[in-house]
């Protein structure tokens, strides 16, 4: 299992919400690039970058995301506002690892079989945005009517590379993870599971690293010094 450090950007900066929430702002830091290069620096194997202007359809970064993939060596997924095949295509061809699609394959399924001929499964990461156990989408603002374990498994069968689940109920809290809803996902699936949501000490690390999960993201909990990335390397 790996720890990807989360970079949100939000009016050019790198911020961190709770719930995702625009005014909840606790961290602000001025240069993303900078952000992303120190992480690299401090042993990250992967980053996290999320378009919080363009999932909340308030603008876009992309000025930044370049700069961050000129900068650094490591791979990068990213997600937020790629609500159409030629965001994720131009993102994938700047050179974006892997493009974290939510509201997009919840409203048009079939646009993650058209990724993945095109790309290869493993440059599409589906994102599977959990609230009182209802996958909510457009920025977390609209509630379907499917679990996030429920949505994984058709998912899989549409042939996304991974799932990248986010349990909002705790997102940005820095009050511990929820086991079960995490347990709930990865017992129906069988490709690779990111996790995120709540991750506040090394021993919410230590409980996800018996898991199946391979990848955590970890955003508040870093920026805010409950956890060191440097810790996270021994575990």
């Amino acid at each position: 299992m790996i720890v990807i450090p989360a970079v949100d950007l939000k009016n050019g900066k790198c911020v961190q919400l709770v719930q995702g929430k625009p005014g909840t702002e606790q961290i602000k830091l001025d240069n993303p690039a900078e952000v992303a290069l120190d992480w690299e620096e401090k042993g990250a194997k992967k980053l996290h970058l999320v378009d919080l202007d363009g999932a909340l359809q308030s603008g876009e970064n992309r000025h930044i995301v370049k700069e961050i993939i000129e900068n650094t060596n490591i791979p990068i997924q990213m997600g937020g506002g790629i609500r159409t095949l030629d965001n994720a295509r131009t993102l994938l061809d700047a050179g974006v690892t892997n493009v974290i699609i939510g509201t997009m394959a919840i409203k048009d399924p079939e646009t993650i079989q058209v990724l993945a001929d095109e790309y290869g499964k493993e440059s599409v990461t589906v994102a599977l945005d959990g609230k009182d156990n209802k996958v909510v989408v457009h920025g977390w603002t609209k509630k379907t009517d499917k679990s996030p374990a429920e949505y994984a498994q058709y998912f899989e069968k549409k042939n996304a590379g991974s799932i990248l689940y986010t349990n909002v109920d705790v997102e940005g809290l820095l009050t511990g993870i929820n086991q079960k809803a995490l347990d709930d996902v990865l017992e129906n699936i069988n490709i690779p599971l990111i996790y995120s949501g709540g991750i506040t000490s090394l021993d919410d690390i230590k409980t996800i690293s018996k898991t199946k999960t391979e990848a955590i993201v970890i955003g508040s909990a870093l920026y805010k010094g409950y956890i060191k990335f440097e810790d996270t390397l021994k575990i």
